[in-house]
């Protein structure tokens, strides 16, 4: 940090910071859904305030934070859908008559789309996705969806008329209930290890170079330094692991105890050669949970759906 404006730069990044926490959920809201994912948006709210720290460095004048992460993470977002190649320009029709007030039929497409499922709105394109997700899931006014879309308001009217006939279609078509499957065994062997607070076990599993990512907080690599990631949970009492799934990725449901309905958070795991490579854990940011569909794994040879 430049040592001409340290009280000026401490200001910008204490202004973030306090924002960040606040703006953290209803910005992984906005880019989970976008991205179809509760962990792909998680990756994009993460990399918006990493690249907003580097910018800050950069800006004369501190920018209006709320406006400015969102387009951050919206062109992130915009980044990573254009280079799996699934982004689809439409023309924009001619715009229809929808206002900032909110009517009963209004009211209506708004529920329906915060009762969404989140991988749901991958099948809408780009423009009309953002469009619904910016105006029915966080109620953003028609003139600030235009500003950070750069568009004109007759537009997002033309994208939202659009996107609501087609998330009602969606929606009236059947979506069947993912099946619970069985866990791995490398999964049932770490859950089994860290239900016994078998410590040294669990550390024994960790590859020399493993990584670890928790929102929030500074990256770990290597035994050691990760290892330290065990210490932290050693001092929380009652939790408990069960394997499960989401969006397709094998994961570990974290109970706050053994007898709890719903997990609190969960983490995921990359193995290489029987080792664990790298460990993605949300403890810190419980709303990516809020909106993911998560199923617990079924022990073999038993049968049912384990939803949450």
């Amino acid at each position: 940090m430049s040592e001409g404006k340290p009280a000026v730069e401490r200001d910008r990044q204490e202004g973030l910071l306090a924002l960040a926490a606040a703006l953290r959920p209803e910005l992984h809201r906005y880019c989970s859904r976008l991205m179809g994912s509760v962990i792909d948006g998680e990756d994009v709210v993460q990399d918006t305030f990493a690249r907003a720290f580097v910018a800050l460095d950069e800006l004369r004048e501190v920018p209006q934070l709320r406006p400015w992460l969102f387009r951050i993470a919206h062109n992130r977002a915009l980044d990573l859908l254009r280079s799996r190649a699934i982004r689809a320009a439409e023309p924009i029709e001619a715009a229809l008559e929808i206002a900032d007030e909110a009517d009963p039929v209004e009211m209506l497409m708004r529920r329906q789309a915060v009762q969404t499922a989140v991988s749901r709105f991958a099948e809408l394109p780009v423009p009309q996705r953002s469009v619904i997700i910016l105006r029915d899931v966080l109620d953003e006014p028609l003139a600030d969806i235009a500003a950070l879309l750069d568009i004109t308001v007759d537009a997002v009217k033309a994208h939202l008329a659009r996107g609501r006939a087609r998330l009602r279609r969606i929606n009236a078509e059947p979506r069947p209930l993912p099946d619970a499957r069985i866990a791995s065994a490398a999964t049932v062997r770490y859950v089994t290890l860290f239900n016994r607070r078998d410590w040294d076990g669990l550390r024994a599993l960790l590859a020399d170079d493993v990584r670890l990512h928790q929102s929030m907080h500074p990256p770990r690599a290597g035994a050691a330094d990760v290892g330290m990631f065990f210490t932290i949970y050693a001092k929380s009492d009652g939790l408990w692991l069960r394997p499960a799934w989401v969006e397709g990725r094998e994961v570990i449901a974290v109970f706050e105890d053994r007898a709890a309905a719903k997990p609190s958070h969960f983490m995921w795991l990359e193995w290489r050669e029987g080792r664990i490579s790298f460990i993605r854990d949300y403890r810190y940011v419980h709303y990516v949970l809020d909106d993911a569909d998560l199923v617990l794994a079924r022990e073999a040879g038993s049968g049912g759906n384990g939803r949450r």
